[in-house]
This record gives C-alpha cells, structure tokens and sequence, in this order.
C-alpha cells in the first residue's frame, strides 16, 4: 500500500495499518467540517478586525477597548493562519458518551453552534491531558495526533476501559505519544510538546495562581514546559491577570534562552505575555559585567542592602532646618523650618522623588501665597515666586532632582553615605564595596538590583519637566480656544441666533467637555511605556534557583500581588541552595507559598544519567536527581578533545537533522546545527548531541559540580566527553 495522500492524514507505508477507514474515517469527516470552519473563521476576524481598525480612534477607556480588541483579533488570526487544521492536537471519547470530543489550541465553533474544537486551556479539556490508567477522569479513551507539514504522520490511541480495545487495537502502541517524541530531532527552537503534555506537568500548569507556586524538578523533568504552559493557561483563564490588570511577566535565565522558547507562546495562541531576563528589567544590564569578587557579589546580593536605597533617597527629602526670607515685587515673606516641614509632608505616600518633587513645589508656592498679606493679584504674585531665583535655588537644594545611576555611584565612592544608608556594614565591608570614580559607571549585575530599587524610588527626572510642558502646551491651546469660542459667540450674537439655541451653543462652547475635546494630543510631551516596568498581575520565573535575594526584590517590585510561578531546581544552583523552598522565599517576601514537584525525567536517557548522578551527589548528597524512563540505546564516549572535530564531521554526515552542542570549549566556533556555550548559558537548552571539553575545568566546588551536571543533562540521545590528554 501506497503513503495516504488525501484527507488530513499521510500516514508512511509502515504504518498502513492505522490507515484502516474504520479508524480514522470519522476523524476525516471532522477535518472536513473543521477545514471549512477555519475558512470562515478567518474570513470573519479579518472583517472584524478591518472593521476595528477603520473604526474611530475615540477617548479614554472607549480607546482602551478597541486597542485591546484589535491586539484579541490579531493574535487570533495570526494562530488561525499560522495553524490550519493541525490546531488539533488530539480528541477524548468520555465512558458514557461515545462521540470523540476534539481538543485544540483555540476554541472554534460552527456557524450552527456545533463545537468542532474545545480549547486546550477550558476546564472540559483537562481529561485530555490528565487521565491516567489510574485516574481515568471519565475517559474511555484518547487519541493524540503527530502533524508533520500540516498533515497527520501517526497517532496514537490509549485507552481507559476495559472494553475499550475494540476499534482501537491497531492503533495501540508499544509507547505513548509522549514517549514517542522524546526521540525526535531536536532543533534551534523548542519543539511543539502541547499535545504530549503529561498528567503530572498538567496538574502543576491549571494549578491556582494565589501566591507563590514552586515548581521544583530536575533536569528534563519538563520544568520549563510547565513555566510556559502555565503562562498561556493562567493569561487565558484567570479573569484576576488579564491584559487590562497588568498581564503576566515570563522571566527566562538568559538570551539563548528566551530565544530557544520564542515559538511556544505563540504557538499556544498567546501573545499577551512578556518575556524577558532580569538585565533586561535595567537600563544598564546590556553592559553590565560580572562581579569578579565573590565577597563584593554576596555582599550586593542582600535584599537588606537594597533597601538601603530608601535611606539614600530619604537623604535628599529632609526640609532645611532653617528658614528664609522670599522677597516679591510687593512684600517680603518669611518662610519658616515649619513651612518647609509642612510642604515635604504634601507629597503623596509612594510616589517617586522626582515625580513629588512638583507637589511639594506646588505646596510650598501655597504656602507662600497665603502668608503673603496684600493685595497682589494671586496670578501675578505666584508669577514673581516661580521667577524668584533664590526660592528656587533654595527649593532645588533641598529638594534635588535626582539620577538613579548617580545615587548608587554615590554609594560606592562616598563612604561616609554608605555607611550612613547602611549602618549595618562593617568598616571593612565598607572598603570592599567602594570603588574609584573613574570606574563609577562600571556597572556589574550585582549592581542591577540596587539601580532597579533606585530607579523606583527616584523615579523619571523628566517626568516633572514633561509636566511642565504639558501645562504649559495645555495652558496655550485653551488660549487659542477661548480666542476661538469668542470669535465663534461673537459669530453667533451677529447672525441673530438666541433663545435657547443660542444659549445652548454658548454653553456647549464654554463646557470643560469641549475643551477637552479640542485638545491636539500631537503636542503633548510624552514618554516611550516601559513595557517591563509592571505592576504586572502574575511573574513565572524559571531556573529561579539562580536567583540572589537582592534580585527577588526586582520581580517583586512588579508584582504587589505576590502571584508567582517559581521553576527550578535547588540541585543546579551553581552558587549553592542549602535552605528549603520556603526558607528562601519567606525570608524575601513572600508569605504564601505552595510546592509541586516533578520527579520523572522525560528527556535525558538512562545511560546518561547513570553518569551524571554521581557528580551532583558528591557534593549534594540530597539533590533532587529524578528517574529517567527511557533508554537512548548509546553508552556516554569519553575520548580526547584532538577528536572533536572529527567526531562531529561524522555525527553530522551520519545525521541529516537534530543540533549538537560543544559545551566549555570556547575556541570552538558555532555552525547552523553546532552550537558553542558556557555551562551557564547552556541551562534550560536541549541537544541531542552534546560533547563536553575538559569538565574538570569547569570549576570548583558545588559551581564546577552543577556546571558538570547541568552540561551532562542537555543532551537526549547521546553524550561524549573529550578531556585534553
């Protein structure tokens, strides 16, 4: 028998038996009815969207809605389009109901109200992912479908009942689906897993999102699965994270990283989440280096230096102790200690320093105003403090506009402020952290978290002056207005027009709604978002181990709610996790805090991690190593790295596709399908070959160890490690 070259499946000859029609006949005619419904789907969005666009623009929350209706409809027919009929991953037949319920990406519906694909993400959908021989979940049976080009290559059956086999027993397999993939090729973007995603990796993805979840599992244990499916399912179906609340932030460990995990969002029909490493949260993270003292580096992890910050800010917001005499074009006024007290007060609780550097003015130019006996017209008299060049010499003392990078420079060559924002630090440490000027601006990532705080507190020195010119742009344009409505009242008086026409048009002109109205938004001064800056309503966090305490307070700055995802692995913490979970996490801020673990390891084979496990248990006796469940059929090859080269000319000739990975080798340059890493930046990567140069080098200690172990566990077919003779 010939390959199927019609309908939705191509199955290969080999697999001609699952070409039986009494298989797969009634999936053809569901594909029929799904083909012509994406049809139609993607004709009605493109017109509803077209409609959007053309629609106008409107005002205030009317302009929100559309903004985020166009952003729905896009993200939709993008998945629509990018899709086809391989939006299906799968169907379920329940015990009690034998007709096939068909799970997708999106949800679609006919144009009769028939449901022809049930979102992966809905309540009703968890079966297809959650029943077990143990747990069925209602489930008789269920059948997964590979895709290949948008075509059908193989499907796999599982079944829940005892009297389930019949109809079935030619598509049952020796492995799942799931176990099936583990063997395919890998490429430079994580594959496509929603289809074979597990029981245990769906419990952990729709659990709630009150307070902080820890995802806690080894290598291949499919943490990062996890982290990324739950960002898309949370988005999709908890109403308290939606876009309008702040959305969710995806933290990744580096680059390499994010740009690995790229496709998966948007292949789950989700756009809407933000993803990022936390250099990337900080201006000054792109250049950051490292910090070369491990003494400087854990002395600038400490949260407690962080909140050093507010100390350092509070500095430059103590009213003068002293008062002053402002002299105007008609009196002088005395402004006392206690008035200066009294306009420091006037600013809002939580808002930045430079933002309430402009209320405290306003205040203060209160203050004056009303001390002031005469009779000055009140626009003149506050005309003549604002030009008061003393008043204002005074005011931007004792209230300076400050720079985020100045303030923690401040506190690294001026040790008596150190010392004065953190008391707590030892003369020594005092010496330790500080450093010439000339290198004030030699940012390191330990210094990342200390300008994420400062910047925070101080906030934009050009938001007041953009204030300023937003005033002053406003204060023009309804002088031209007023110009305009009394030329137009005028207009009116002369053609005669009165009774309550006349009346009614005066008072529409003069209402404050046409003032707004009038407003030419083009000459307002506006500042670019930070789309990182939150409050965002949920933050995943994967290889969280990583993480200093100083950092946490960068992400829970984002987050007031303390919803978090945390993924990791404490075992592959390079700088060393001897507290528990909760340990940690307490002693930083958060104060609900649930544990899931995974301990099945899907990716790395056997012989790999019979290897592996020896060199994290020589210095962590207890580290979390889980149990693989497959074999990759090839024992680990030690050689010698004059083979490199060679070796890697034959596993590309005898290899057509699949990526391969040289791990601490720096001199060796990267290809299309090899890549060239750090242990570091190989983390949360897969390979299906990776070759090790000299692990001995790694490093020391428990860092050398987790790098040793974390390289090894890349790789799900076939490991080798060179060593220099």
């Amino acid at each position: 028998m010939t390959p199927l070259t019609t309908g939705a499946f191509d199955l290969p000859e080999r697999l001609s038996h699952k070409a039986d029609p009494k298989l797969i006949a009634g999936d053809e005619r569901h594909f029929a009815a799904l083909a012509e419904c994406l049809e139609q789907s993607i004709a009605e969005v493109s017109g509803r969207l077209d409609a959007e666009r053309r629609a106008p623009g409107g005002l205030g929350r009317g302009a929100m809605d559309r903004d985020t209706e166009i952003h729905r409809l896009t993200a939709r027919l993008r998945t629509l389009r990018r899709f086809g009929l391989d939006l299906c991953l799968g169907h379920m037949v329940g015990a009690d109901d034998g007709e096939p319920v068909y799970v997708g990406r999106l949800g679609l519906t006919d144009a009769t109200g028939r449901r022809l694909l049930l979102d992966w993400r809905s309540p009703a959908a968890e079966p297809f992912f959650g029943a077990t021989h143990a747990n069925p979940m209602g489930l008789a049976s269920r059948r997964r479908y590979r895709w290949t080009r948008g075509r059908i290559s193989d499907y796999w059956d599982e079944v829940f009942s005892p009297d389930g086999f019949a109809g079935h027993a030619a598509a049952l397999d020796d492995q799942s689906a799931f176990i099936a993939s583990l063997g395919g090729d890998r490429s430079a973007r994580m594959r496509d897993v929603l289809g074979t995603i597990q029981a245990d990796q769906d419990a952990v993805i729709r659990a709630g999102s009150r307070g902080a979840l820890v995802v806690d599992g080894g290598p291949g244990t499919g943490k990062t699965v996890v982290a990324l499916h739950r960002s898309a399912y949370l988005l999709h179906s908890d109403p308290r994270l939606g876009h309008r609340r702040g959305g969710v932030l995806f933290v990744g460990p580096h680059r390499p990283y994010l740009a690995y995990v790229a496709d998966v969002l948007p292949s789950l029909g989700e756009e809407g989440v933000q993803t990022c490493t936390l250099r990337d949260l900080v201006a000054e993270g792109a250049e950051a280096g490292a910090e070369t003292d491990p003494e400087t580096a854990r002395l600038k992890s400490s949260a407690q230096l962080v909140r050093a910050i507010e100390r350092a800010v509070a500095f430059y917001e103590e009213p003068p102790a002293t008062g002053m005499t402002v002299t105007t074009h008609w009196s002088d006024i005395a402004l006392t200690a206690d008035d200066w007290a009294v306009a420091f007060d006037a600013a809002d609780p939580g808002t930045p320093h430079n933002e309430a550097r402009e209320q405290v003015w306003e205040e203060l130019l209160t203050i004056l105003t009303d001390k002031h006996e005469g009779d000055a017209p009140p626009a003149l008299l506050r005309k003549s403090l604002l030009q008061n060049r003393e008043l204002a010499t005074a005011f931007n003392r004792a209230w300076p506009l400050l720079e985020a990078a100045d303030l923690v420079g401040d506190l690294w060559t001026v040790p008596a402020y150190l010392r004065m924002c953190a008391p707590w630090l030892k003369p020594d440490e005092v010496r330790l952290l500080q450093r010439p000027q000339a290198r004030a601006q030699a940012w390191t990532v330990s210094d990342l978290p200390l300008l994420d705080a400062a910047r925070h507190r101080v906030g934009d020195p050009q938001a007041a002056l953009r204030a300023r010119r937003h005033k002053a742009v406003l204060a023009a344009q309804r002088e031209r207005m007023d110009l305009v409505v009394d030329n137009l009242i005028r207009a009116v008086a002369d053609s005669g027009a009165d009774g309550d026409d006349g009346e009614g048009l005066v008072r529409m002109l003069r209402g404050e709604d046409a003032q707004v109205s009038l407003v030419d938004d083009a000459e307002l001064p506006v500042a670019d978002p930070d789309l990182l800056a939150g409050p965002f309503a949920h933050i995943v966090v994967d290889e969280a181990q990583e993480l200093t305490d100083a950092e946490w307070q960068m992400l829970l700055a984002r987050c007031p709610s303390r919803s978090f995802t945390i993924v990791g692995d404490r075992a592959q913490a390079r700088h060393g996790f001897t507290e528990t979970w909760q340990e940690r996490l307490g002693r930083i801020g958060f104060d609900r805090i649930a544990l899931a673990s995974l301990s099945i390891n899907y990716r790395t084979p056997q012989e790999i991690m019979t290897e592996a496990e020896p060199v994290i248990r020589a210095v962590l006796p207890d580290a979390n190593v889980p149990t693989s469940i497959r074999s990759g059929g090839a024992a680990v090859v030690h050689g010698s790295v004059t083979e490199l080269h060679a070796l890697l000319d034959a596993w590309l000739a005898d290899h057509a596709a699949g990526t391969a990975c040289v791990i601490g080798d720096p001199a060796f340059r990267a290809t299309p399908r090899v890549r060239s890493l750090t242990p570091e930046l190989s983390k949360g990567l897969e390979f299906d070959l990776v070759v090790l140069v000299d692990p001995e080098k790694y490093g020391e200690g428990v860092q050398g160890a987790v790098d040793h172990y974390v390289a090894m566990t890349r790789a799900t077919r076939q490991l080798v490690v060179l060593t220099t003779p």
